[in-house]
């Protein structure tokens, strides 16, 4: 027997806003950006926020992806490896199947099994730790940015050919992402016949570094090389020059924050650092640098071309087989993609074949200039 039940006027009402959320939702292909919103390194977050909108609002302007507008989800994830997992799940949460994903290796290595376990592509265009895709090997995640045994062996090979020093300390800040880069840095170093005469590291949040500076001067460095962020580096830089070290000082890209030198003062002045190449100069890329002057928006920087690229790549992938991450994953392992960041072909782990970093040097007032 069968019962007909009545429906009160309230549940036809709830029942149509579900179905009009339902048709909402499937209206827009969600892209979650879980980046540093908050802490000492928003700036990061700033520049991949800068690139993923600028080109989603310029995808979204011409049409968007198979008529769907793309829909940007923001999330804090604070730079913080204790915030990785609830920010990535925040991404699965939220309905997106899709991510740019996380700036700081720190973060990125813990959150990368969530994207994972829940099928969803993540692109990372800051998080440069090969920890990221070597400790499980992932199939969803990919970068727009080049790895720390790219860089590092980078950095060592112009210290070696074009800096020549004597003695060089190697420095760190004991975390995933800093000590890697400082790793690859030491080793490129001691393949390449140059003297190591220090590896050590610091405490992220100290205030002295007195300590180290005076076993710098006592080891009669010349060249000194930080892994880490900008806070330490800015501090190391300040207080050496207080000191009497006056040595060549360079790093990663994770220190290039000109909140350096609001940290370092003039004592900025000279420092080396290893960035990716400036896309900006790059021939086809004037309708990009201008949509990010359009929208009053920043070009230049480590992170905003990666993130507008990684954003390039997933609308090309679900252009060209549809919204189903498996299959956008499966595309883009094996498909060559004209980007923001030049041509882009990645390997079975998700990393990119080739990526250009160069090394740039800062003026007193932190203007870089590529060298």
């Amino acid at each position: 027997m069968k019962f007909l039940h009545r429906l009160t006027p309230v549940a036809v009402a709830l029942g149509a806003l579900a179905l009009a959320g339902a048709v909402h939702a499937a209206d827009t292909i969600k892209i979650g950006i879980p980046q540093p919103m908050t802490g000492p390194n928003t700036q990061y977050g700033d520049q991949i926020q800068a690139g993923a909108l600028t080109a989603i609002e310029t995808i979204n302007a011409k049409g968007g992806v198979k008529g769907k507008k793309l829909e940007p989800i923001l999330i804090d994830d604070g730079c913080e490896p204790k915030q990785a997992v609830p920010a990535a799940n925040r991404v699965v949460n939220s309905g997106a199947k899709f991510a740019v994903a996380h700036a700081c290796s720190g973060v990125t290595v813990a959150a990368v099994k969530v994207y994972e376990e829940e099928g969803i592509v993540g692109i990372t265009p800051g998080a440069t730790s090969p920890l990221v895709t070597d400790t499980i090997k992932p199939h969803f995640f990919f970068r727009t940015i080049g790895r720390d045994d790219q860089q590092g062996p980078y950095a060592a090979n112009y210290i070696a050919k074009t800096l020549k020093p004597q003695k060089v300390a190697v420095l760190h800040d004991k975390q995933t992402y800093g000590s890697g880069v400082a790793t690859q840095v030491k080793d490129s170093l001691g393949k390449a016949g140059v003297n190591v005469a220090m590896f050590e590291g610091i405490n992220v949040g100290d205030s002295d570094y007195s300590a180290i500076i005076t076993k710098l001067k006592s080891a009669g460095v010349d060249l000194v090389y930080f892994g880490g962020y900008h806070p330490e580096l800015g501090l190391l830089l300040r207080q050496s020059r207080e000191q009497g070290l006056k040595v060549q000082f360079m790093g990663p890209e994770g220190t290039a924050n000109q909140d350096l030198v609001a940290i370092a003062g003039p004592a900025i002045e000279g420092l080396l650092v290893t960035l990716p190449a400036d896309f900006t100069k790059l021939p086809g890329n004037e309708s990009i640098v201008k949509a990010f002057k359009d929208a009053k928006r920043d070009p230049d920087g480590a992170f905003q071309m990666p993130a507008y690229a990684a954003v390039q790549i997933l609308a090309d992938s679900i252009n060209a087989v549809g919204e189903d991450p498996a299959k956008v994953a499966d595309y883009m392992h094996k498909t060559a993609f004209n980007t923001g960041i030049g041509k882009v072909e990645y390997d079975a782990k998700g990393d990119l074949k080739n990526f250009e970093f160069a090394v740039y040097k800062w003026d007193k007032n932190g203007k870089k200039t590529q060298l």
